[in-house]
Order: structure tokens, then C-alpha cells, then sequence
């Protein structure tokens, strides 16, 4: 079977006209990338810094305010967004190399209003939308998977090769090599370089 007979019976002739003309789209707007599916939706291009090799699927958004030119969201190489991916950033966040996240994932670094014994706290009597935003810094590591409808909330760090599983709220840092789940997420398993193995907890 040919090259394109394979593309064909994958996507279909439909799907593989799309998938051309996303190609394009990729090759005109995100040079880098590997690939960009369309739709796309992205503010404040210039405060992101694109590693190489970017690939998105469908209905990614990526939302940076900020009034100043300084990068806020940085992607390391090799990254794979799957559908429906938003990431809202007003101070910063940063994925690293080889990393994978599925579908309807929420990455926030930021808040309407603070809710915290740390911070001025927001009162009930305000609307959401008037309530200051307050920022942590997001970080996650070189080679994480993040499974489906995860959300990752501000001031995060995920350590490398960590995994957190499917429909997880990640509240506090996840430690490297470790898989978290649940609501809040916590730790399940963690790797044991000795034996190879990963161990529940």
C-alpha cells in the first residue's frame, strides 16, 4: 500500500484535505510547528516563545494578557496539545520538552480574586469579573503526560516524567516520576529507578 492510499484510508479524502490545509496553515503561521490544527485560538502571540515541533489538535486555546512584550508562555520542544487544550496566562507558564497532554485540559496560572490565609482574600459581595487577578507561576516538567480533563491550577510545579491522571484537579506540586490522580490529585504510584517497577504509595 502507497504512502497516500495509507493517508487516505486513515483520514479519509474529507480528512485528508483537511489535513493539508492545515499543513499550510501551519507552514504560513507557526513555522516550528509540526502541526496546528485548525480552529486555533491565540492571544498574545508575541508573549508565547514556541518550541520546535509543536503539535496541536483541534480547538487549542491559548490565551496570554499582557500589555508588555515580555514572553509569558514558553513551550519546550516537542510538545503534543491534544483538542480543546486551554492554557491561560498572566504571569507565566512553562512546559518542557516530550510532553503530552490529552483533551479539555485546563492550565491556568491565575485567579479571579485570593482565597487564601496567604494572600488579601476576595469577598462574595464582589462580581467575579471585578475581583483582582492573582497569579502563581505554573511549571511543568520535561516529560509529563497529562490525561483527559485534567485541570492544573496556579502556582503548580509538576516534576518530570510525572503522569497525572485522567479528570485530576492538581492543586499542590507533583513530584518527579510519580503519577497522581483524584480530586484534589494525589500521589498513587511513584517509579523505583531500582527495580524498574512503578509502586503504589
Amino acid at each position: 500500500m502507497t504512502a497516500l492510499k495509507k493517508l487516505v484510508w486513515t483520514y479519509g479524502y474529507c480528512g485528508l484535505l483537511r489535513l493539508m490545509l492545515d499543513y499550510l496553515h501551519t507552514r504560513l503561521l507557526f513555522s516550528d510547528a509540526r502541526m496546528v490544527r485548525r480552529p486555533v485560538y491565540v492571544r498574545g502571540k508575541a508573549n508565547i516563545r514556541w518550541g520546535k515541533r509543536l503539535t496541536t489538535g483541534v480547538g487549542v486555546r491559548l490565551d496570554v494578557f499582557c500589555s508588555d512584550a515580555e514572553q509569558r508562555l514558553f513551550f519546550g520542544d516537542d510538545v503534543q496539545l491534544n483538542d480543546y487544550v486551554h492554557i491561560g496566562v498572566i504571569e507565566r507558564v512553562e512546559i518542557g520538552n516530550d510532553v503530552l497532554i490529552a483533551s479539555k485540559v485546563f492550565i491556568s496560572d491565575h485567579n479571579h480574586g485570593g482565597y487564601s490565609d496567604f494572600i488579601a482574600e476576595s469577598e462574595p459581595f464582589v462580581p467575579p469579573l471585578r475581583r483582582p487577578l492573582v497569579a502563581k507561576p505554573v511549571c511543568i516538567g520535561d516529560r509529563v503526560w497529562i490525561g483527559e480533563q485534567v485541570c492544573i491550577l496556579p502556582g503548580v510545579i509538576i516534576g518530570e516524567g510525572a503522569i497525572v491522571g485522567a479528570g485530576s484537579v492538581v492543586t499542590r506540586d507533583v513530584p518527579a516520576n510519580s503519577i497522581v490522580a483524584g480530586n484534589p490529585a494525589r500521589i498513587i504510584r511513584v517509579f523505583n529507578a531500582e527495580s524498574g517497577a512503578w509502586q503504589r504509595v
